[in-house]
C-alpha cells in the first residue's frame, strides 16, 4: 500500500480478502479489479446444508468473505460453482454409505450430517492451503498433492517442509574441497570420477539408474566438478523428479505417501531429510518419541553412529512415508558435497517397477546382507536412534503393513 510518494509497505492482507472488503463496503477499485459491473459478484467458499422442495434443489451457501450470518439458502440454478456442487455432493454421497444410509440424498439433511459436511468442505479448504504452502516451499521438480477422503483430520500442526538437511547446534557440514575433471562421467571418467577418487564404483546407468547393490555408497558429482548439471552422476543431488501424493490411510497408518505416476526399478525417488542431531540429542528425543509411538528418527551409522537425523519436525515428503515387511524402497547412503562418512544423504531408490497409485514404503528396520563386511555398514535402525538397549526396555509398535511377509512388529 502507498504511504507517501517514494515510501510504501507491505500489506498483509491477500489479493482476494482485499477484494472482499471492496466489496463489504460497495466501494470500486480498479486497481483490484472491482468495478460498478463486479461489485456485486459472490464467490461462493462452500456449501452448507441441502434440502429439496417440490423437486426443486436449494444449497446454504457459505459466501467468501462473509460471515456464517450471511449465509443464504439459493436454488441450484443460481450456483455456478460446478467443482464445489460435485464435491458436495460426493461428500455426501461417501458419509451416506459410511453411515449404512440409501446413498441418494434425503429431502432434508439432519443436523449432524449438514455439520459433517461442513467441516469436511472447512478441512479440505485447510488440506488446500496446506498443499499450496508446500509446493511453495519445495524446490524439487515433483509437484506435490494432499488428499484425505478418511476422517477429518486437517495438516499435521508442528511440520516445516524443507528440502535439505537442517543442521542441528554443534555439528558442521564440511564442503568438499576438489571436484572431477571429467570430459564424460559415464563412458570416459578421468581416475574413476568422484566414485573412484573414494575407491567405490560409479552408481549409475544412462538412465540415471542405480547399478550398485544396496550398501554400497553412491559418490556423486559436487559443485567442485567441471561436468555440469546434466552430468550422469548427479542424479539424487536433482530431487524428487515425480509428482507425489500426501493421502490419509484407511487403515489406521495415519498419512501415507503414493506416487502418482510409474516409476521404474532401480529409480531414484527421495531423500530422506531432517534435521542433523548428535547421538545424545537423539536419545533424549527418542524417548520423547518412543511413548507417542513415533518413529522419526534415522541413524546415520555408515561408518560410526554419531549423528541422527530427526525428520518429525523438519522435513519433506519422506516424513510421511509408511513402514512395511514388504517395501517398494530401499535405502542407500550418498555423498556428493560433503564427504564426512559420518554425514550421508540418505536416498531411496526403488526395488522394482511401482505403478501409479501405489503407496510408497520402506522398511524402518532395514537389515541388509550381514554377510558382506560393506553391507552391515548399511543397517538404517529406523526409529531406534535414542532408545533404551534393550529390546525388553522398548515399548514393542505393532505393525500394520498387512502384506504376507509382515513381523507383526515395527521393533
Amino acid at each position: 500500500l502507498s504511504v507517501e510518494e517514494g515510501c510504501s509497505v507491505c500489506c498483509k492482507s491477500s489479493w482476494n480478502q482485499l477484494q472482499d472488503l471492496c466489496r463489504l463496503a460497495k466501494l470500486s477499485c480498479p486497481a483490484l479489479g472491482i468495478s460498478k459491473r463486479n461489485l456485486y459478484d459472490f464467490e461462493v467458499e462452500y456449501l452448507c446444508d441441502y434440502k429439496k422442495i417440490r423437486e426443486q434443489e436449494y444449497y446454504l451457501v457459505k459466501w467468501r468473505g462473509y460471515p456464517d450470518s450471511e449465509s443464504t439458502w439459493e436454488p441450484r440454478q443460481n450456483l455456478k460453482c460446478v467443482r464445489i456442487l460435485k464435491q458436495f455432493h460426493k461428500d455426501l454421497e461417501r458419509e451416506l454409505l459410511r453411515r449404512h444410509h440409501r446413498s441418494k440424498p434425503p429431502r432434508h439433511l439432519d443436523p449432524s450430517l449438514a455439520n459433517y459436511l461442513v467441516q469436511k468442505a472447512k478441512q479440505r479448504r485447510a488440506l488446500q492451503r496446506w498443499e499450496q504452502e508446500l509446493n511453495a516451499k519445495r524446490s524439487h521438480l515433483g509437484r506435490i498433492t494432499v488428499e484425505n477422503e478418511v476422517d477429518l483430520d486437517g495438516p499435521p500442526r508442528a511440520f516445516v517442509y524443507i528440502n535439505e538437511y537442517r543442521v542441528g547446534e554443534g555439528i558442521t557440514l564440511n564442503q568438499v574441497a576438489v571436484g572431477c575433471e571429467c570430459q564424460d562421467c559415464l563412458w570416459a571418467p578421468a581416475g574413476g570420477c568422484c566414485p573412484g577418487a573414494s575407491l567405490h564404483k560409479f552408481a549409475y546407468n544412462d538412465q540415471g539408474q542405480v547399478r550398485l547393490r544396496a550398501g554400497l555408497p553412491i559418490y556423486e558429482c559436487n559443485s567442485r566438478c567441471r561436468c555440469g548439471y546434466d552430468c550422469p552422476n548427479r542424479v539424487v543431488q536433482k530431487g524428487i523428479r515425480y509428482d507425489l501424493c500426501i493421502f490419509r490411510t484407511d487403515d489406521g497408518r495415519g498419512w501415507g505417501v503414493r506416487t502418482l505416476e510409474k516409476i521404474r526399478k532401480n529409480s531414484f525417488v527421495m531423500e530422506y531429510v531432517g534435521e542433523i542431531i548428535t547421538s545424545e540429542e537423539a536419545e533424549r528425543r527418542g524417548q520423547i518419541y518412543d511413548r507417542q509411538g513415533a518413529t522419526y528418527l534415522f541413524d546415520l551409522d555408515y561408518v560410526e553412529d554419531v549423528y541422527t537425523v530427526d525428520a518429525a519436525y523438519y522435513g519433506n515428503i519422506s516424513h510421511f512415508v509408511n513402514h512395511s515387511c514388504d517395501p517398494n524402497l530401499q535405502v542407500y547412503n550418498v555423498f556428493i558435497d560433503n564427504l564426512d562418512e559420518r554425514l550421508p544423504r540418505i536416498a531411496f531408490f526403488a526395488t522394482r517397477t511401482i505403478r501409479a497409485g501405489e503407496e510408497l514404503t520402506f522398511d524402518y528396520n532395514m537389515q541388509v546382507d550381514p554377510v558382506d563386511m560393506e553391507s552391515t555398514r548399511m543397517d538404517s535402525n529406523f526409529g531406534l536412534a535414542g532408545l533404551p538397549g534393550s529390546p525388553k526396555k522398548r515399548v514393542r509398535i505393532e505393525c500394520k503393513c498387512g502384506t504376507e511377509s509382515c513381523r507383526k512388529y515395527l521393533f
